[in-house]
C-alpha cells in the first residue's frame, strides 16, 4: 500500500529525542487501515541532513589540528631563532663553532649519503681532479650507451679536429658509475658567484663535479675510486693528445712543432722477434718508476741505433715516440755554442719525452777527456784560446747529462743516438749505463719485404714472393730502397716486377764486382810476384857485384899482392 504524507516546511528548530517534530498525517484511501508498528524506522528524507553534518564536523576538527601545527612551527622557528640570536649574542666564537661542528655531525649521522665536491679551480689555479673527472666522464659516456637516457648532454670539438666530437654532461644531469661493485652518482653543479663590488669583475659562473656515494664507501672513493679516475683520465689524454718535436735554435732554446709522423711498430719494417723485444723493453720501462727509485738510478733508458743509411733508424725513432706518447726533442749539436748552453737546453726538456741526436759521430767533433784535459793546458797560455776551450762543447758535457749529476734533473726520458758506423764512437759513449740497449738496423729482409708489401699495397701474398725473398737474401737492399720502388707504382704487378728488376740488377752488378775485385786481387798478387822476383835478381845482382868488387889479400915474400878478380890486370 502506498502512503502519500504531506510535507512540512523546516523551521530551523533542533528536535531532540524526547520531543520529536510532527509528524504529518497520512491521507486516507479507500484501503483498509494497517496499523504501524512501534518500532518503525526515522523517515528516508532526514538521512543527507546526517551526512552533511558529520562532514563538516571532520573538516572542523582537520582544520583546528592544521592550525595547532602551524602554530607550533611558528612559535618553534621563533624560539628558535630567538636562541641563535641570543647564542651569537652571549656564547663566544669558540663555542658557536664548537655547536655548529655538533649539529653537523648528528645530521651526518642521520644521513647515509656523502658528497664529494669538485670544484673547477681553487683560487686562482686550475683544479686538476676537475679536468680529470671531466675527461673520464666523457669517456664514460661514449663507451656507456645506458648513459644516454639522460635528457640534456653537452658536445664540442676543437678546431684543428672538427670531425672529433665530444660529449659530456650538461649542468644538472646525474650519471651513475660503478667502481669495483660500489655505485657513485655523478653530478655537475653550476652556481653564479657575484664579482667583487670596489672590483671590475663581473658575475661568474663556478661549476663543480658532485659524487655521492654510502657513507661506508668514503674511505674506497677518496683511497681508490678518485685515484684511479686520475690515473685512467692520464691515460686517456695521453692517447688523445698530438706530439711534439722539438728543434735547438739561437743555442739554448727549443723551438716546437706539431709532429704528423705516422711510423709504428705495425707499420715498421724490422723482424717481428727484434720489435717485439724493444716494445718489451719499452713497456717495462715505463712501469719501472718505483724500481729505479729504489735503485737509486735516474728514470731513463739509452738506446743506440747503428747500422747503413736507410735501414729505417729515424722511423724506429718516430714509432717509439708514438707507442709511448712521448715528445721528441731533436738535438742539433752543431747549433750549441757551450757546455753551459746545452745544459739550458737538456734541464728545458719535459718529463716524458725522446731527446735524439743523430748521426753523433760526425755532427760535432767530440773529444775524449784526455784530449780535452790536453788542449785546456795547452790554452792557459793564450787567453782567447782558453775561452773558446771552455765555450766549446766537450764529451765530458754530453755524458754528464746521459749519467751525470744533470741527469735526475727530469723522469722518464729516453735518450737515444744514431750512426751509420759505430766504429767510430768513442767507448765511453758505448759503455753500459748510458747506452742501454744496442739496436743493428740493417738490410732488408723477407719478413721486412712483406710488412713493407703490405703498407704499399695491402697484399699478404703474391706470385713473385719467392723469388723476391730469394733474392733479398742474396743481394743488400736496404728497406728504404724497397719502399721507394713500391711506390712508384699503384700497379702491384708492375710494382713487384720492377723490384724484381731491381734486385736482380742488384745480383748482376754485385757479380761484377766480385769479379772486379778478383781480378784486382790476382793483379795485386801477379805485382807482388813480380816484386819478389826482381827483388831476388837485384839480391843476385848486388851479391855479384859484392864478389866482383871483393879483394883477395895474399902475402907473398912479406910483400902484399891485390888481385882483382874480374880484372886481367895484374899489378904487384
Amino acid at each position: 500500500m502506498l502512503r502519500l504524507f504531506r510535507p512540512v516546511p523546516f523551521t530551523g528548530r533542533h528536535h531532540s529525542v524526547n520531543n520529536p517534530p510532527h509528524t504529518p498525517l497520512p491521507i486516507k484511501e479507500n484501503t483498509p487501515h494497517t496499523p504501524t508498528s512501534a518500532h518503525s524506522t526515522q523517515p528516508h528524507s532526514l538521512t543527507p541532513l546526517l551526512h552533511i553534518k558529520n562532514k563538516r564536523k571532520k573538516q572542523n576538527r582537520a582544520m583546528a589540528s592544521y592550525d595547532k601545527t602551524i602554530a607550533t612551527a611558528a612559535s618553534l622557528a621563533a624560539s628558535l631563532m630567538l636562541v641563535r640570536g641570543l647564542a651569537n649574542e652571549l656564547l663566544p666564537s669558540e663555542a658557536r663553532e664548537a655547536l655548529s661542528d655538533l649539529l653537523a655531525s648528528l645530521r651526518s649521522r642521520l644521513t647515509w649519503q656523502h658528497t664529494i665536491v669538485i670544484e673547477e679551480s681553487e683560487g686562482w689555479s686550475t683544479n686538476h681532479v676537475y679536468g680529470a673527472v671531466k675527461a673520464y666522464l666523457a669517456a664514460h659516456i661514449d663507451n656507456a650507451p645506458a648513459n644516454i637516457s639522460m635528457q640534456r648532454l653537452r658536445v664540442s670539438s676543437s678546431e684543428s679536429e672538427a670531425e672529433k666530437m665530444v660529449v659530456s654532461m650538461e649542468a644538472g644531469e646525474e650519471m651513475a658509475d660503478v667502481y669495483e661493485g660500489t655505485e657513485f652518482k655523478w653530478c655537475l653543479v653550476t652556481r653564479e658567484v657575484k664579482g667583487d663590488p670596489n672590483g671590475n669583475g663581473g658575475a661568474r659562473e663556478v661549476r663543480s663535479y658532485e659524487v655521492s656515494f654510502h657513507k661506508r664507501h668514503k674511505e674506497k672513493a677518496l683511497k681508490e675510486y678518485l685515484p684511479f679516475i686520475v690515473a685512467k683520465a692520464k691515460a686517456i689524454k695521453d692517447g688523445e693528445r698530438s706530439l711534439s718535436i722539438y728543434m735547438n735554435e739561437y743555442s739554448d732554446e727549443w723551438n716546437p712543432m706539431e709532429l704528423q709522423h705516422p711510423s709504428t711498430f705495425e707499420t715498421l719494417a724490422m723482424d717481428q722477434k727484434q720489435k717485439q723485444f724493444i716494445i718489451d723493453d719499452l713497456d717495462r720501462f715505463i712501469k719501472r718508476k718505483d724500481y729505479y727509485r729504489r735503485i737509486g738510478k735516474a728514470w731513463k733508458r739509452g738506446y743506440l741505433l747503428y747500422g747503413p743509411p736507410g735501414t729505417g733508424k729515424s722511423s724506429l725513432i718516430a714509432a717509439i715516440a708514438n707507442h709511448l706518447r712521448f715528445d721528441i726533442y731533436d738535438l742539433e749539436l752543431t747549433g750549441v755554442d757551450s757546455n753551459s748552453d746545452l745544459r739550458r737546453l737538456l734541464v728545458g726538456m719535459t718529463n716524458r719525452s725522446i731527446l735524439v741526436v743523430e748521426d753523433i759521430d760526425c755532427t760535432i767533433e767530440l773529444k775524449q777527456r784526455e784530449d780535452q784535459d790536453e788542449d785546456e793546458e795547452h790554452a792557459k797560455s793564450n787567453s782567447t784560446e782558453k775561452k773558446k776551450a771552455e765555450d766549446k762543447v766537450t764529451l765530458s758535457g754530453l755524458l754528464n747529462f746521459v749519467d751525470g749529476l744533470w741527469s735526475t734533473t727530469g723522469e722518464e726520458r729516453i735518450i737515444i743516438f744514431t750512426t751509420n758506423y759505430k766504429e767510430r764512437l768513442d767507448p765511453a759513449l758505448l759503455r753500459p749505463g748510458r747506452m742501454d740497449m744496442h739496436i743493428h738496423m740493417g738490410y732488408c729482409t723477407p719478413e721486412a719485404f712483406r710488412i713493407l708489401a703490405n703498407n704499399y699495397h695491402t697484399i699478404d701474398s703474391h706470385a713473385t714472393y719467392p723469388e723476391i725473398e730469394e733474392l733479398i737474401k742474396e743481394v743488400t737492399v736496404t728497406p728504404a730502397e724497397v719502399a721507394e720502388v713500391l711506390m712508384r707504382n699503384d700497379d702491384t704487378d708492375v710494382a713487384l716486377d720492377d723490384l724484381v728488376e731491381l734486385l736482380n740488377k742488384k745480383k748482376k752488378d754485385a757479380a761484377n764486382e766480385i769479379k772486379t775485385e778478383d781480378k784486382q786481387v790476382d793483379e795485386k798478387k801477379e805485382g807482388v810476384e813480380i816484386k819478389a822476383e826482381n827483388r831476388q835478381v837485384d839480391v843476385k845482382k848486388d851479391a855479384n857485384e859484392i864478389k866482383t868488387e871483393s879483394v883477395q889479400v895474399e902475402k907473398k915474400d912479406d910483400k902484399e899482392v891485390v888481385v882483382k878478380i874480374d880484372s886481367t890486370e895484374w899489378s904487384g
